[in-house]
């Protein structure tokens, strides 16, 4: 198989996703500060709901890597199961590897032996794995007793949904950082009206920024219609 390094994904096409741009609950600071400082030694797994911001916070730690000089891998399991196992291999020379969403694979005999795999090619390098699921590991039932044991003595965090004030408070901040001028009519409408994951609306914005600069219209509430 080639190099991980010289595959490309669909999924691993350029992202803006970072650490600035992904605003951390009370609950979330100190999972946030260990991924940002680098100061976790061992693999991880972080499980929380569907809109706790895992797959932003993922590609924000590859992300962190590959600027700092460092290899690192993403992996969406829902997308990559429906390919082969083999894509599993070598990845263990890359310095970080995040494997999003690993309870897709929960009965799948063939991808389960080929992350146990992974796994144990791990513990003889000295790269690091990062999980995520949106169950905890105690719910989760592996079909492979010795992944699940595994998966069980790695040091586990949850990523806490942030609530509806903070998404308020999140969305102005990504604003801001990038220039982009929102009102809180316009955020609170947003709100409302759009999918509250916090991810889709980032991409919200994103596409009113660039429409807004486009046609020379400030964001408003009717051109926010247009987009959503």
């Amino acid at each position: 198989m080639s190099n991980p390094k010289q595959l490309t994904f669909p999924w691993n096409k350029y992202n803006k996703s970072s650490f600035d741009s992904f605003y951390a609950s009370k609950l979330n600071k100190h999972l946030l500060s260990l991924l940002q400082n680098n100061t976790f030694k061992d693999d991880l797994l972080i499980f929380g709901t569907k809109d706790s911001g895992k797959t932003y916070l993922l590609q924000a730690l590859c992300n962190h890597f590959i600027n700092q000089g460092k290899s690192s891998f993403y992996l969406p399991m829902k997308q990559a199961k429906e390919l082969s196992v083999d894509i599993l291999e070598s990845l263990e020379s890359m310095e970080l590897v995040c494997i999003d969403g690993i309870e897709s694979i929960v009965g799948n005999k063939v991808w389960e032996i080929g992350l146990f795999n992974l796994i144990n090619r791990s513990l003889n390098s000295e790269n690091r794995l990062i999980f995520t699921s949106s169950k905890n590991i105690d719910v989760m039932n592996f079909e492979l007793k010795d992944l699940d044991s595994r998966l069980r003595k790695i040091q586990s965090h949850e990523l806490y949904a942030l609530a509806d004030d903070e998404i308020l408070s999140a969305l102005k901040h990504i604003a801001n950082l990038r220039s982009i001028e929102l009102g809180s009519k316009e955020a609170q409408y947003l709100l409302t009206y759009a999918n509250r994951n916090i991810s889709d609306l980032v991409q919200i914005l994103e596409s009113l920024d660039q429409l807004s600069m486009e046609m020379k219209r400030k964001i408003t509430i009717p051109l926010i219609k247009e987009v959503i």
